[in-house]
């Protein structure tokens, strides 16, 4: 990363709830992308960057169920006028929330995007963020999700590491996916400047 690279001025930390980063669903890598995410958000916290957690409401009976343990968030937040938890229904964190609304009125102009499931709900937020305008920085250590099963006769089992590297070329055109996470940079949005 060179000196001339942006900060971002939002970190968008997508669905780090318990069912997904502990236990036997976990996924792979979880304990490096946990250490990554957490210092990610203190770096962030020590800019003066927002820091937003997006939570996922999964359906009656799933793992991310409201109130049950796996929904749970598994880092630590500290809620305030730069910390929010944004609690959501749908794989993108702008629909039918308050995050767009936010991070305009904040003036945000670049977000970092981490968190679980790659190929889900970071992809669908961070191609909001890019059709919205934002600049998006996806750190390619910072996000994961499961393996694909096999599926006989269409194909073998896909490992987690090719889907997620997958989901974040597919957005590569537009979107900062190489940059390790220890390399993203945070600064305070300008209020009001969007």
């Amino acid at each position: 990363m060179t000196d001339a690279a942006p900060p971002s001025h939002a970190l968008l930390v997508v669905d780090v709830q318990k069912a997904g980063v502990t236990g036997g669903r976990a996924v792979p890598g979880a304990a490096g992308l946990l250490d990554r995410t957490a210092d990610l958000i203190a770096r962030a916290r020590r800019a003066g960057a927002l820091v937003v957690h997006l939570q996922n409401d999964g359906a009656p009976g799933p793992d991310d169920e409201p109130h049950t343990p796996g929904w749970a968030l598994h880092l630590p937040v500290e809620a305030g006028p730069t910390e929010f938890v944004i609690r959501k229904t749908r794989d993108d964190g702008f629909a039918q929330t308050s995050l767009g609304s936010l991070l305009s009125g904040a003036g945000v102009e670049a977000v970092t995007v981490c968190g679980v499931m790659s190929e889900m709900c970071v992809q669908a937020t961070a191609r909001t963020a890019l059709a919205l305008g934002y600049r998006v920085v996806l750190p390619h250590d910072a996000h994961a999700t499961q393996d694909i099963p096999a599926a006989p006769g269409i194909s073998a089992a896909v490992p987690a590491a090719v889907v997620s590297r997958v989901a974040a070329w597919a957005i590569s055109g537009d979107a900062e996916v190489t940059v390790p996470a220890a390399d993203v940079r945070f600064a305070a949005p300008r209020t009001g400047a969007r």
